[in-house]
């Protein structure tokens, strides 16, 4: 029975020992030449964070081209991949509402100039008492009437494409055109095109994407774990997965407000200059994010040990007498960490020699 007992003591002896070393190595002369203690102060911390992106267009530089009104496509003058320049035609488009709408037009113009020759008419027998004040305001009326009509054909007929100089065109020779030029409202590269020769297409329609490929987005989902810290105009670094090598520095210019509803994740977007077309939409990248500095208390690398999967430093407590002590830190900033608790500023640290002394514990605790 003694026996047992004292199997149980020396388990529970060395599972103590386990879980809490020895706190405290006195180091020899030898020892001592080989470590180096650097005092415990405050620095500048960027914390980075590693995420997934892609390229995408900038949605800034970014046209879709589509139809003003229902009709046929008769002709197509742009292919995939052209560079087009603001108000080239890439296709035309025959319709037969906007035939009726430019007939609509011409009648109500006509009407319009019937009802003024009217009201002058009137205004001349009213003035040799032809005429009564009551039938002047009722010609005043309808030829009023008239151009509210001749307001809307017109309104109408810009909504459908047509510009000031088309409809003094019209206006002027009187005849119906039901072609009508699709054009582009944005200098740049034919990305997409949805369109075939003979199809029936509606204002609602995409027809063509034309984008500025000279500037793309790097987009990136950030948990929303992680959304407190970073800002817009936090430095960022892309690099492209395709293109080994090239590494590209820039700002945030976008954090999104809302997190999405699907994918619990917060929206990052870093502008890049794309001069050489060598960064193509889709293509996969990765977005270091570095957020703004700010003054915390910090320690090297090198001086934290991982003890029972914890982190761990050696304090100086003496001057040949070392304190194993336990420390909360944060992410790291290039080769430093940010002290979340376990140490005060002005308290000195070994940053070389932490495995000799870990050894010399480890040799005392042996014995």
């Amino acid at each position: 029975m003694k026996a047992f007992y004292l199997f149980i003591l020396l388990t529970v002896v060395s599972a103590v020992r386990a879980e809490q070393p020895p706190q405290t190595v006195t180091a020899s002369p030898s020892l001592m030449a080989q470590i180096k203690v650097l005092a415990v102060s405050e620095a500048e911390v960027h914390e980075s964070l590693r995420l997934p992106a892609r390229v995408e267009l900038d949605q800034q530089r970014v046209a879709r081209i589509g139809a003003t009104v229902t009709g046929r496509i008769t002709d197509i003058k742009a292919v995939l991949g052209q560079e087009v320049k603001k108000g080239e035609q890439l296709a035309t488009l025959n319709s037969t509402e906007l035939g009726m709408a430019q007939s609509a037009y011409l009648k109500t113009g006509s009407q319009v100039n019937l009802h003024r020759l009217a009201v002058n008419r009137a205004k001349r027998l009213l003035a040799n008492d032809v005429i009564a004040a009551a039938e002047l305001q009722e010609r005043e009326s309808m030829l009023n009437e008239a151009d509210v009509d001749l307001r809307t054909a017109t309104d109408q007929l810009r909504v459908f494409g047509m510009s000031d100089s088309d409809l003094a065109r019209l206006s002027k020779e009187k005849k119906i055109h039901s072609f009508l030029p699709i054009t582009t409202s944005l200098q740049g590269t034919i990305v997409e095109r949805k369109v075939t020769v003979g199809q029936v297409v509606q204002p609602a329609d995409a027809l063509f994407t034309v984008a500025d490929l000279s500037h793309v987005w790097v987009v990136a989902e950030l948990p929303e774990q992680q959304s407190g810290w970073v800002h817009k105009g936090d430095e960022a670094l892309v690099t492209i997965a395709a293109l080994p090598g090239k590494e590209l520095q820039g700002r945030l210019i976008y954090v999104a407000d809302m997190v999405d509803a699907n994918t619990r994740t917060v929206t990052l977007r870093m502008a890049l200059p794309n001069p050489d077309r060598i960064f193509k939409p889709q293509m996969l990248a990765t977005l270091t994010v570095r957020n703004q500095g700010m003054q915390q208390l910090v320690l090297p690398d090198s001086a934290v040990l991982r003890v029972n999967d914890s982190d761990h430093v050696f304090v100086q407590t003496g001057e040949n007498e070392f304190q194993l002590r336990p420390v909360q830190l944060g992410g790291r900033d290039g080769n430093m960490r940010r002290i979340l608790s376990g140490l005060q500023q002005g308290e000195k640290v070994v940053v070389e020699g932490s495995f000799h002394l870990n050894s010399e514990r480890l040799r005392k605790e042996l014995e």
